[in-house]
């Protein structure tokens, strides 16, 4: 592992040696030195309306990690751009954002205006495509979420902040653990990304989150579809790449510090992140804590042991020049988090801890109030170093990656023993991306590539659900985008292969585990126009093939674990899933109103779920687990077909354009071709899909409320969930659940000083207003054991919430 680890660090500091020093120019034949090509833009940033300057906006090229803030008098200078065509984005806060694909070979002057922001959805994006690209220039529906509207969402976690996004849901296990689905999908189908490597845990298992800092994140995006083209296998359902390392303008230190409180589980976070940038050495570093006592809801009271806690650091060290980019970046994750089994007492229906112990008693009013997590519960920690290389060689660029995880997840389910891990996965993963992107060619951008991973799985607790296993992937790739005068055509086509070696255990003496090896072996690829007949309309079509290997857990699990309560027997025969998805969609933006729609119908063959097994003697198949039944699942696949729509429509009237009623629409539904469980009717959907969701909101976005407030903004919104019907009933595997309505405010502003200047933001916010009792049919807390004293089963999430965020920025000039 050392010498891997001194791998990524040699390639950074090889960079860096290089091409830090502007004297180390190429040689030409004849012998003389010539100066690296960089170009200097500058220009001013004014209000489109009024001709005012607007100092503070901010000018960014995302493919080169560089940017500034225009002055006191709206001016900018941008220096070290290498020649070519870039994307450049302009944003100020209460702004809509201004995109451009603009050529730069000489030093130039350019001016931009900006917009008041009626809705903002521009933006420049890097997900799914080769080089940053606009929003509307992408075929593929993908939404940018950037650290300002993150702030204003109160939430549990940021997956559920990111569930307000149209055809996001989450998949929860307590207000701590959240797993992102995109439309119908998630687990291993949605490759999650941040800064610039895929994240690898143990997404296959319900109770593991995305393992990352969600208070450092500056910007999310979100790409609904097959994504297999630029990530290979996984991304079936989609991506969501999480963005931290930004860097800070020019001569200038920026940061903040982050403090939130939640009432309902007496959260509180705390966050600092710092950013310098001189002479274009760049450096910047974060660190969070946080931690919360029991969620309560009127129905259970206090869920015990729905508590955790984290510590989380990172940053990265970095230089920018006219030659491109090298950035060394690093972090480290540290959650704990209590399991919530749901147990509890015959008689009084109160919570038990240590339940089914001989120290099994009735939770008191102190264990309810504390923060100590109980028997069962979890640590992951997760280590990441990447080095982050973008080079400019001529009209050419070359970008290469490579990466160093190390993700440990520990599982304490021993009440005699509380430190006993009766589980330890050790993953280890070894990162690598190298993108060329050619000479442009009459418009014609084409990038050649390839990326993969290697790892390795090693089991180190008492018990042992998987297999240890080593796995090797590696896939290459063409990516083309063509830009016409109103339309962009995008595409491309990979080839990818996964070797797989598992290996045999043997539990006493018995062999638990065969060692087999497999390969999987998969072309896809993808192929999208999006069209512009006017500023104002944009529209999207995307056809795409992607696929997914199964996990290790699918083909191979023989075991449990307290996180679940399952028995899981893997499939060692099972394929490939191969999807085959149709995307369209329309997005208008006038002066009166916004509408975005979008609809897709997605193929997926050899769909991977599991299913209760059935005892011979009727009713569910019962493991002993050392005095503990348990009932056993199995892995199976079968040919599915999903299919659905997600609609927006924003009103803002004439003459009041601060006031938006805005109204989203979510639906997905997914079937398998056949009934699976017999003649069972609600055997043939499929399991884990979102029931239908409406939210609708009044908000009011007042740049300038008198001289103290600025960027105010109020909501008062809800959430309507509808009942889900459509459950997969084979093997008593689901059940219906009900719909609810969940009423939300909000209220915030910036407060600035007598110079205009930013002193603080304060973010008031209320969830459930009216404290309603409700259960998401993707909360695996719905399914834990029965209250006998209610009648009820399962937990219910989290009642009223009131929200406060507190942030301070920070900013000076370095002389």
């Amino acid at each position: 592992m050392k010498q891997r680890l001194i791998l990524v660090l040699g390639a950074f500091l090889t960079v860096q040696s290089l091409m830090a020093q502007e004297d180390l120019a190429p040689v030409k034949g004849n012998g003389s030195v010539e100066l690296p090509l960089k170009v200097t833009l500058r220009g001013k940033i004014t209000d489109a309306k009024t001709g005012e300057p607007l100092p503070g906006a901010y000018v960014y090229f995302t493919d080169d990690k560089i940017g500034t803030s225009a002055d006191a008098a709206g001016q900018y200078m941008l220096t070290n751009i290498p020649p070519g065509h870039h994307v450049v984005e302009i944003s100020f806060t209460g702004y809509s954002t201004l995109v451009e694909h603009i050529g730069i070979h000489t030093d130039m002057q350019k001016d931009f205006a900006l917009s008041p922001v009626i809705v903002e959805n521009q933006g420049v994006i890097i997900t799914g495509v080769s080089g940053a690209t606009s929003i509307r220039k992408t075929p593929v529906p993908i939404t940018a979420v950037k650290r300002a509207t993150l702030i204003q969402t109160p939430s549990a976690n940021i997956i559920d902040a990111l569930s307000h996004v149209p055809g996001v849901s989450q998949l929860s296990t307590g207000p701590a653990i959240s797993k992102p689905i995109i439309r119908g999908l998630g687990y291993n189908r949605v490759v999650t990304v941040n800064d610039g490597i895929r994240q690898e845990g143990q997404q296959w298992g319900d109770e593991h989150g995305i393992e990352i800092d969600e208070m450092s994140v500056n910007k999310v995006e979100i790409l609904k579809g097959p994504a297999s083209l630029m990530y290979g296998s996984d991304a079936l359902a989609g991506v969501v790449n999480f963005i931290t390392s930004v860097p800070a303008p020019e001569g200038t230190v920026r940061g903040n510090l982050l403090t939130n409180y939640q009432s309902n589980s007496r959260l509180t976070g705390n966050n600092m992140n710092f950013a310098g940038n001189k002479n274009g050495f760049n450096w910047n570093v974060y660190g969070s804590l946080k931690s919360a006592g029991d969620y309560k809801n009127k129905l259970d009271g206090r869920v015990l042991n729905s508590r955790f806690n984290e510590r989380n650091a990172g940053g990265y060290l970095g230089l920018n020049k006219g030659w491109g980019y090298s950035h060394l970046i690093f972090s480290h994750f540290d959650q704990r988090v209590g399991l919530v089994e749901g147990d509890r007492d015959d008689a009084t229906g109160k919570f038990l801890v240590f339940a089914g112990t001989p120290h099994e008693r009735i939770a008191g009013d102190a264990d309810l109030s504390s923060r100590k997590l109980f028997i069962p519960n979890q640590r992951v920690v997760h280590y990441k170093l990447v080095s982050e290389n973008n080079l400019a060689i001529g009209n050419t660029r070359l970008k290469f990656n490579l990466g160093f995880q190390d993700n440990q997840r520990y599982e304490f389910g021993n009440a005699e023993n509380p430190a006993e891990k009766s589980l330890f996965f050790d993953l280890k993963t070894y990162n690598y991306t190298l993108q060329w992107q050619l000479p442009e060619l009459k418009e014609w951008h084409t990038t050649i590539g390839l990326n993969g991973m290697q790892q390795s799985n090693r089991n180190k607790g008492v018990e042992v659900l998987i297999p240890e296993y080593g796995l090797f992937d590696i896939g290459g790739f063409v990516y083309f985008q063509r830009f016409y005068k109103k339309a962009t055509l995008s595409g491309g086509l990979r080839f990818d292969n996964r070797s797989v070696d598992s290996k045999a255990f043997v539990e006493g003496n018995t062999e638990k585990f065969k060692a087999f090896t497999r390969n999987f072996s998969n072309l896809s690829g993808s192929l999208g126009l999006s069209y512009e007949p006017s500023e104002r309309v944009t529209v999207k079509a995307n056809i795409a093939r992607g696929f997914r290997a199964p996990t290790l857990a699918e083909l191979a699990s023989n075991g449990t674990h307290e996180g679940t309560n399952r028995y899981e027997y893997g499939t060692r025969d099972l394929k490939s899933e191969t999807s085959l998805q149709l995307d369209g969609g329309i997005d208008l933006d006038y002066e009166h109103f916004s509408l975005a729609f979008s609809a897709f119908y997605n193929r997926i063959s050899d769909f991977v779920f599991y299913r209760k097994l059935e005892s011979v003697l009727g009713g569910d198949s019962l493991v002993n687990t050392g005095g503990d039944y348990i009932p056993a699942f199995v892995f199976n696949q079968h040919n599915a077909t999903l299919a659905g729509l997600e609609f927006t429509f924003d009103i803002h009237p004439h003459p009041i354009h601060w006031l938006h009623f805005e109204n989203i629409f979510s639906f997905v539904r997914g079937r398998f071709d056949r009934l699976l469980d017999g003649v069972k009717p609600g055997s043939d959907n499929l399991p884990l899909i979102p029931a239908p969701k409406w939210s609708t909101e009044i908000r009011a976005d007042i740049k300038k409320l008198g001289k103290t407030f600025r960027n105010f903004y109020a909501r008062f919104g809800g959430d309507k969930t509808f009942r889900q019907d459509h459950f997969f009933s084979g093997y008593d595997t689901e059940t219906a659940t009900n719909g609810y309505f969940l009423l939300n405010a909000g209220l915030g502003s910036d407060i600035v000083n007598h110079k205009n200047r930013t002193l603080f933001s304060l973010h008031l916010g209320m969830m459930n207003i009216g404290n309603t009792a409700w259960q998401n049919h993707l909360s695996r807390l719905k399914y834990t054991t029965e209250n006998l004293v209610t009648g009820r089963r399962g937990v219910f999430n989290t009642g009223r919430n009131f929200s406060v965020k507190l942030n301070i920025p920070i900013e000076f000039k370095l002389k």
